[in-house]
């Protein structure tokens, strides 16, 4: 039987560049071998491509903080065959590709453009709803025109700096509140702003990752993630409770420090609250028109109010992730659901493939 030549993409232009290889290493290890020819498309910090093989990809593999890609042959993609950049001989072709590039240029739908032009299969979400879920503004507003409860909020670009005033936003949020870029992950870039002395600094720093910001009223409640998997008809996980000991879910106490934070796989939930968190999760995936797979995370307040935090359309692989763990949880194995993934992405992709583009 003939195996599956499935081409991950990792590392990229992204702040969560060695996040996104933490995830690679993991999917590679959970992968079957007996389905799946696995190679590693890499991308620089510089946006250089490259082609590595998948038992030998990584310096300092254990290692979050210093994890890095090796040098590998610097390639171009000519449709689905992997081609290499100096002599323009092909080395390889790609079946399906399992894009785990964390962040701008790679979640935010640029990635998914460039496969779809490509014609290459690919797994999770399409161009619209990667982009709209990387978009932490446009996400919101979809999210509250279809009247579901989310944090008050304000944002601002760059050119809106005079108009970036503590007061102002004092008022409209009290204290505290979060500031955060509005195209990362990770909580690259997110403060939370208890005074005046530090609210400058912050809004920099989240400036120095995107040129549009978000300000976002603190909730006070449990942190609730849940998983989803499907195109047309998607399922939900049981959800998952993040227990930090950060001032907030911060990507030091999601990366950095072991200690920083635990979950609670399945959240000790009652089942009624666990069936809503569950459509909940579902319906905002259909809204934000997602496909593949999501991580929806909530707030779930002390009287019981679920609130919407937001959606990630390439969830974290890693060791520590809970998109793979809350799907263990769920009797859905590390290794079943990447061979679901695919799945659902040849699917899609098949689908596509039948609608007209010939007018006559």
């Amino acid at each position: 039987m003939k195996k599956t030549r499935l081409a991950i993409i990792c590392g990229g232009k992204s702040a969560e560049h060695e996040v996104s290889l933490c995830s690679a290493k993991n999917i590679v290890e959970a992968a079957d071998k007996k389905k799946y020819d696995i190679v590693i498309l890499s991308i620089t910090k510089a946006g250089q491509w490259q082609i590595l093989p998948a038992d030998d990809f990584l310096n300092y593999i254990d290692n979050p903080v210093k994890i890095s890609l090796k040098k590998g042959v610097r390639v171009l993609l000519d449709k689905n065959k992997i081609v290499d950049a100096k002599s323009g001989k092909q080395i390889n072709e790609i079946d399906i590709a399992f894009p785990i590039l964390h962040g701008t240029f790679g979640e935010d739908g640029t990635m998914q453009g460039l496969l779809k032009i490509n014609d290459i299969p690919f797994v999770g979400a399409d161009v619209l709803g990667s982009a709209v879920g990387m978009d932490k503004v446009v996400m919101r507003k979809l999210l509250r025109d279809a009247n579901y409860p989310i944090a008050k909020f304000l944002s601002f670009k760059k050119i809106d700096l005079k108009e970036i005033k503590f007061a102002k936003i004092k008022k409209a949020l009290s204290l505290p509140f979060y500031v955060k870029p509005a195209n990362t992950g990770s909580s690259v870039g997110v403060n939370k702003v208890k005074n005046e002395n530090e609210f400058s600094e912050f809004v920099a720093d989240a400036f120095k990752f995107d040129n549009k910001i978000i300000f976002e009223q603190n909730i006070d409640g449990r942190e609730i993630e849940c998983s989803v998997l499907g195109n047309d008809y998607p399922i939900a996980s049981l959800p998952g409770e993040v227990i930090t000991k950060h001032e907030f879910y911060s990507y030091e106490a999601k990366y950095l420090d072991e200690a920083g934070s635990r979950t609670k796989i399945p959240a000790k939930l009652s089942k009624s609250i666990t069936k809503k968190i569950q459509n909940m999760a579902i319906e905002v995936f259909k809204t934000l028109e997602c496909s593949g797979m999501a991580r929806v995370d909530f707030f779930l307040q002390k009287d019981g109010k679920i609130v919407v935090n937001e959606i990630n359309t390439i969830p974290g692989f890693t060791k520590i992730s809970m998109y793979p763990k809350l799907w263990q949880a769920s009797g859905v194995s590390y290794t079943e659901l990447i061979d679901k993934l695919i799945i659902l992405a040849l699917e899609k992709y098949q689908e596509e493939k039948n609608i007209g583009t010939d007018y006559n």
